[in-house]
């Protein structure tokens, strides 16, 4: 997953995905619906100490593909509110803006992130999320690895894989509690569109991902490793504006990772291989239903 490459003088420069760590550190968080994806960034916002600070000093922010949805016709928008209408279909997206802002990010522009309302279908007028630079950014979204572009653009990636049924009745309690759905068209929608998406558009992506996270936000082992991996990246940040490397960290970076934190990604790594193999050793629940 990393690599070291030299320079002509000796110096070394980190690598991850083939991208020299000099500009932000792009995580992405991808996962089925309900998966648990915005509540593992939500909790590593949390454990960094990143939740309570004022969101122009944040070291890391976290950013939703939802905000991205498309807008929608009149006609397209009478057929969301039956649950006829497929959200989880990557033209859903608008996946030319998501590119535009995540380069704009990795360029440590301020950046002006849409602001989708879930009830109305559509984005809130007059309402933007300001993201400001910052060294961690995470992404999370169910098809932020699908289009090899995007996809191409994150250091590491992450996949929050939780149990079908699990997924289901979250989605049916966040629909129903959250955004006003009636039970007869969640259940629709997620039959109609959702599951079929899943397995279509989501589940392959899995294949890239450098971390996969089993039952997702409960997994604190996965989380605190994820978390110390982003708390090093920080502190070695800190290292350098300290010895006057970095006097403007929203103008130049230049960041030079230690050899502790590739040993963190290396844990990750193999308690990911751990993982594997027990996994292969159950057989998923939802197997056993179609028996």
């Amino acid at each position: 997953m990393a690599a070291l490459n030299a320079t002509g003088t000796g110096q070394k420069i980190h690598n991850f995905n083939g991208f020299e760590t000099r500009t932000p550190f792009l995580i992405g968080v991808a996962g089925g619906t309900a998966s648990g994806k915005s509540t593992v960034c939500k909790k590593i916002m949390e454990k960094l100490g990143q939740d309570s600070i004022d969101h122009r000093q944040r070291q890391v922010v976290c950013i939703s593909q939802d905000s991205f949805y498309k807008e929608l016709t009149d006609e397209e928008k009478m057929l969301a509110n039956k649950g006829l209408f497929n959200f989880d279909h990557p033209d859903a997206f608008d996946n030319d803006l998501i590119y535009k802002t995540l380069n704009e990010i990795l360029n440590e522009k301020v950046v002006n992130v849409p602001v989708y309302d879930f009830r109305k279908n559509s984005r809130k007028k007059d309402e933007v999320m300001t993201i400001y630079p910052a060294d961690v950014v995470l992404l999370e979204g169910i098809l932020v690895f699908y289009f090899p572009k995007i996809r191409d653009l994150f250091h590491m990636k992450l996949f929050v894989d939780t149990d079908p049924d699990t997924r289901l009745s979250r989605r049916v309690l966040r629909d129903t509690r959250e955004r006003g759905r009636e039970l007869e068209h969640i259940l629709t929608q997620y039959t109609t569109f959702v599951k079929p998406a899943f397995e279509e558009f989501c589940l392959p992506t899995k294949k890239y991902a450098d971390v996969i996270i089993p039952r997702g936000a409960d997994n604190e082992v996965a989380i605190d490793l994820i978390v110390q991996t982003i708390r090093d990246l920080l502190q070695s940040h800190s290292r350098f504006q300290i010895q006057g490397i970095n006097h403007d960290r929203r103008i130049v970076r230049s960041r030079h990772y230690s050899d502790s934190q590739f040993m963190r990604i290396r844990k990750m790594q193999e308690y990911q291989d751990m993982t594997i193999v027990s996994e292969l050793r159950m057989e998923p629940s939802f197997l056993k239903n179609q028996k």
